[in-house]
């Protein structure tokens, strides 16, 4: 099973916004997940991400790789150092 930390979109059309979570590579963008471990409101006036940092770390441990989507914000909210996560013990 190849976890990955995923978005998983939300809201109306022309308004989206997007939870950040665990899933099996293999589920559906909308489908079936572990768990939840943030959210991303991409609009203009209100850009937000908000993720649980200690959890995260969690999963990155277990072996959850983020996609190119989340690894782009996490960078730009500056909350979470993948490199540190990478070599940090198991």
């Amino acid at each position: 099973m190849s976890l990955k930390f995923r978005l998983q979109r939300h809201g109306r059309k022309g308004r989206a916004f997007y939870h950040i979570v665990v899933t099996d590579s293999r589920n559906a963008r909308n489908g079936r997940f572990i768990e939840q471990v943030g959210y991303y409101d991409p609009t203009p006036a209100n850009s937000i991400a908000e993720v649980k940092t200690d959890r995260m770390a969690h999963w990155y441990k277990v072996g959850c790789r983020p996609t190119n989507a989340v690894e782009n914000i996490l960078k730009n909210i500056k909350k979470v150092d993948l490199n540190a996560l990478a070599k940090s013990p198991v």
